[in-house]
């Protein structure tokens, strides 16, 4: 097959000279700027998750390494099938040198499929690696089938993490140990509530019984059979990986009711403020996965900013809390320059893709090294894990809300500032 790749090394395009990272050489002075396309979820139920791209897109293109690139961005709209789309319209039309694609496997899994099928080097970042790796396998129920991919990276972290995170915030209340699971019929839902290697064994493995329901549609609007499975089973605490508006017509209509167990921790839907603040006196003391927030202790690699300064200049410059894609999109950019300042052909795609592969950097949201440290064999090559905590959503006087990491143990560089309320 004729790729993108291949004809780009016959010489159809204009390769870019570089030296070391930050140091681009004379292709760039000439008007010849490296190209990176964008995808995420800008509209749709998603679109949480792209709520700070422009800020950090603008604030890339600010600094002096942004002046080497030209951004080209793609709104997925939530849907699987145009992520694909438009990553084949960025590769193919845009001649793009370099794709990074961020937020939910419905995103990050047709992007990089498409990147790998072309030729075209991709870094992902901002879902389980478990949906993103073995989602994209061609039969994801054989392991022995499983094979790494030569041009798609991804950094975050696994489902082993979020079990250890939400186990760690459970145990530090009284419960009867009985778990309601929440799980649709996409790629995040079925990894998570796969029997055999999703979130039930690990929470087995310390006296916790998980009662699933089985698999709902996204944008459901009647979640009464949960709700009763789970008051049938006495469920204490509720968990899941749910999209923002449908934990919100969850949590409305088991509170209609009479269903308010003691815990509710959910993966995705309440991430973002907007969505708590959604739900009023219901999101109190809420709690969910963090993986960035304005208390990481780490810094950028582009800008000198800590996890601090850059939250509060997002606030300052959109008047909207921080949220926590913020610390990872700004991420994706830090890794972008320094793989592209250490390849001497922007448009050799097997260049590019081995400086992916030897990136070893310190980022807004901690070490970034594919370098295999904490994964197994099969995904060592192309996936590299981020530190996990957890929090917990705290309502102010005035309905804004709080998010106060309540446990640390997995990553105890990441402070605490409370421990586990319950919520009834």
């Amino acid at each position: 097959m004729i790729t993108r790749r291949k004809l780009l090394r016959s010489g159809a395009a204009t390769g870019l000279a570089m030296a070391a990272p930050g140091l681009f050489a004379p292709a760039i002075a000439q008007g010849a700027k490296i190209r990176l396309g964008y995808v995420s979820p800008q509209s749709g139920p998603l679109a949480g998750f792209a709520e700070s791209d422009a800020y950090n897109i603008d604030a890339f293109l600010a600094s002096s390494a942004g002046a080497n690139f030209e951004v080209i961005v793609k709104d997925s709209q939530s849907d699987p099938n145009r992520a694909a789309a438009v990553a084949k319209e960025l590769i193919v039309d845009d001649g793009i040198n370099l794709m990074l694609v961020a937020s939910t496997p419905e995103t990050t899994n047709p992007v990089a499929t498409t990147c790998e099928a072309e030729g075209m080097p991709v870094i992902s970042t901002m879902a389980p690696w478990q949906p993103w790796f073995i989602g994209q396998q061609g039969n994801p129920g054989d392991p022995a089938s499983w094979k790494p991919f030569n041009y798609a990276f991804h950094y975050f972290w696994g489902l082993e993490d979020v079990i250890a995170v939400f186990l760690n915030m459970w145990n530090q209340i009284e419960t009867n140990k009985q778990v309601g699971g929440l799980f649709p019929n996409d790629a995040d839902g079925n990894a998570w509530g796969d029997p055999n290697v999703g979130v039930g064994p690990g929470f087995a493995a310390q006296g916790y019984t998980l009662v699933d329901p089985g698999r709902f549609q996204n944008l459901n609007d009647d979640f009464s059979s949960q709700i009763n499975a789970f008051k049938a089973a006495n469920a204490e605490i509720v968990t899941g990986v749910v999209i923002p508006p449908d934990f919100t017509t969850f949590r409305n209509q088991a509170l209609q009711q009479g269903f308010n167990p003691r815990i509710i921790t959910v993966a995705k839907a309440i991430l973002f403020p907007q969505s708590v603040e959604a739900l009023g006196e219901a999101g109190n003391n809420l709690s969910s996965e963090v993986w960035w927030s304005a208390q990481h202790p780490f810094k950028s690699s582009l800008t000198g900013q800590s996890a601090a300064d850059l939250a509060a200049d997002f606030t300052a410059k959109t008047g909207r809390p921080w949220t926590q894609p913020i610390g990872f999109i700004h991420s994706l950019f830090e890794v972008a320059t320094n793989v592209m300042g250490r390849v001497t052909d922007a448009a050799d795609g097997d260049a590019v893709a081995a400086a992916i592969a030897a990136t070893d950097m310190n980022t807004m949201v901690g070490k970034v090294a594919w370098n295999g440290v904490g994964m197994p064999p099969f995904a060592a090559a192309n996936v590299c894990k981020t530190p996990l905590v957890g929090g917990q959503w705290r309502r102010n006087a005035d309905g804004t809300f709080a998010l106060v990491i309540v446990d640390n143990k997995t990553a105890p560089e990441i402070p605490a500032a409370g421990t586990m309320e319950a919520l009834a």
